[in-house]
């Protein structure tokens, strides 16, 4: 706590407001909202690389959280002042962080498959900006986030080589979807069976795992249909990129927002609408939405 308690006497508006918003690059929104940017317009190969790695390191964190039930740096020490801001999205156990988790495994994921240099510079600067504005902010203490940088640089970097022998073999690529689907499930096994503690933690955990499942059966589909059947080319000019991106989103937050009430009311269980929702997005973005790309390609030829 020493670290943090440093931290606290130097906090300003200035950087308070910096933080505030550094912080907000580790958020889920924007793992997904870039992991889908790059799918559909760089490379769709760095684009399960990035998905892929990034719901593993998610699946570790919510297990480690619900295992240690480590409570947060004001809980430990009442007399600790975070930044307000902040305490919205602070919410479950503190170790290790979710946010470093999805941060470093995204950026760092972004810098181990990119050969560009300034890229690579920006990407590490996230890497390290974003899990420090946790410290600032007063969310999480340095265990939380050492945990989490290194966990998510494990993954990044291990996951990397099999994913390239993926991109030529899609037994490899079966196995991976396969191997992270159990994963997932028995999370959700160890959530209902072992916790006992029936809390705002407990809900929230088995709430992300059931997104988490919901998204990566919909990524095996998808695998599955552009193998196959699809073949999306990401090229396009420029411009029909924006198009494309925009056009995506819209489609993506439509289906996400959508589907809430429908499924909330054919399926009885919330975690299982949540699942089945979250399977139909990735269902837009992946299959549906890529049928337009040929049209996209095309745009801007003379």
């Amino acid at each position: 706590m020493e670290l943090l308690y440093l931290l606290e006497n130097i906090r300003n508006g200035v950087l308070d407001f910096f933080f505030s918003v550094i912080t907000l690059c580790g958020d889920e929104t924007v793992f997904m909202a870039v992991s889908m940017i790059i799918f559909w317009c760089v490379d769709k190969w760095q684009g399960y690389y990035l998905l892929l790695t990034g719901f593993a390191g998610t699946v570790t964190n919510q297990v480690l959280k619900m295992t240690f039930k480590i409570p947060r740096p004001w809980v430990k020490d009442p007399a600790f002042t975070i930044v307000e801001s902040a305490r919205e999205a602070a919410t479950g156990y503190s170790f290790p962080s979710g946010h470093t988790q999805t941060s470093v495994g995204l950026f760092g994921g972004v810098a181990r498959a990119n050969k560009n240099k300034a890229l690579r510079i920006i990407c590490i600067i996230m890497c390290i900006l974003i899990p420090f504005s946790r410290l600032y902010l007063g969310v999480h203490t340095p265990l939380d986030v050492g945990v989490s940088v290194a966990i998510a640089l494990f993954l990044i970097f291990a996951a990397y080589p099999l994913f390239k022998k993926a991109e030529k073999s899609p037994k490899v690529m079966y196995i991976i979807i396969a191997v992270m689907t159990l994963a997932v499930v028995g999370a959700l096994l160890y959530f209902l069976l072992f916790n006992h503690e029936k809390n705002e933690n407990l809900h929230s955990a088995i709430k992300n795992a059931s997104t988490l499942l919901g998204c990566i059966l919909g990524l095996a589909v998808v695998y599955t249909v552009d193998s196959k059947r699809t073949n999306f080319d990401t090229k396009a000019v420029w411009w029909a990129q924006i198009l494309k991106v925009i056009g995506g989103m819209a489609l993506v937050m439509c289906v996400k927002e959508g589907l809430r009430t429908p499924f909330e009311l054919i399926f009885v269980n919330e975690f299982v609408a949540r699942g089945a929702r979250y399977f139909m997005v990735v269902i837009a973005g992946g299959i549906i939405w890529p049928l337009t790309f040929q049209f996209f390609s095309k745009l801007g030829r003379k």
